[in-house]
């Protein structure tokens, strides 16, 4: 029997802009940041917020999180967790970029890889 299927988690929401994070139950409305009032991205169940005066790793969140991307290990109904990759340092994201604009993979897939050279020969 699925441990998750009865319950539901809260999922974390960003503001890049404020450099915040929160967790909050999905709504419909969407939420608004108390900062700024603008509105929070999802970022999924497992993702771990850097420190606020990291601007860098701040950065990468924003390119992942504006590819479409969610920070998750879930699957759908919760019962195995398989880490996804996500990148961490601008490096990573900056390869990325540049393959994706050589193989003409979209960026939210070579994201998504650990290795972004995989399957592009």
């Amino acid at each position: 029997m699925c441990a998750y299927a009865f319950l539901h988690y809260k999922l974390h929401y960003v503001c890049v802009s404020c450099r915040i994070s929160f967790k909050r139950h999905p709504s419909q409305a969407g939420h608004t940041c108390p900062r700024c009032a603008g509105t929070l991205l999802c970022a999924g169940h497992d993702f771990a917020a850097p420190r606020r005066s990291n601007r860098k790793a701040w950065s990468v969140v924003a390119v992942v999180l504006a590819a479409g991307l969610r920070y998750e290990g879930f699957k759908p109904c919760g019962c195995g967790r398989e880490p996804k990759f996500r990148p961490r340092t601008r490096a990573q994201v900056r390869a990325r970029r540049v393959i994706a604009a050589r193989t003409g993979t979209p960026l939210a897939e070579l994201l998504g890889r650990a290795d972004p050279l995989e399957g592009t020969r």
